[in-house]
């Protein structure tokens, strides 16, 4: 990990938080999908990738997951799902959606597995020593922790 080439943009949704602050809350997954799709697509454009189809790797879970997951991604890919006070137009670079079972033994799939748990926990326990966040710390580029 320390050698490892890479960054990424995280969100961490605090689910219990979430359901009591929000009367009707919105799904937790879809919810982080956005922030990062958001971060994704502003970085694409600040790189020059505008125009450009950039592949989104997803972890698949099993066909009705996978598909209500990729109708969710391309209704925020095609600016037809608003939130927030923020509005990101996703056409500037273009995302698909690409999902792949664990089985494949992905870096992608790997790396994410090594970083999200340090990460869930440095969000709901942020005073707790944490080495293996320290590890990957400087190669997250936003965390998102919400609410």
């Amino acid at each position: 990990m320390i050698n490892a080439r890479f960054h990424a943009y995280c969100a961490v949704i605090d689910k219990l938080k979430h359901k009591a602050r929000y009367i009707d809350p919105w799904n937790p997954y879809e919810i982080a999908m956005q922030f990062c799709m958001e971060k994704l697509s502003n970085r694409l454009v600040a790189d020059g990738q505008r125009d450009r189809l950039t592949h989104v790797l997803f972890e698949a879970r099993g066909r009705e997951e996978d598909r209500q997951l990729e109708l969710e991604f391309r209704r925020v890919a095609a600016n037809d799902k608003r939130w927030g006070w923020r509005a990101v137009d996703f056409t500037r670079a273009p995302l698909e959606p690409l999902f792949v079972p664990k089985s494949a033994n992905l870096a992608g799939h790997q790396l994410t597995d090594l970083i999200a748990r340090p990460l869930a926990l440095r969000a709901v326990r942020p005073e707790q020593p944490n080495r293996a966040y320290d590890i990957v710390a400087n190669r997250i580029w936003d965390l998102k922790v919400f609410p």
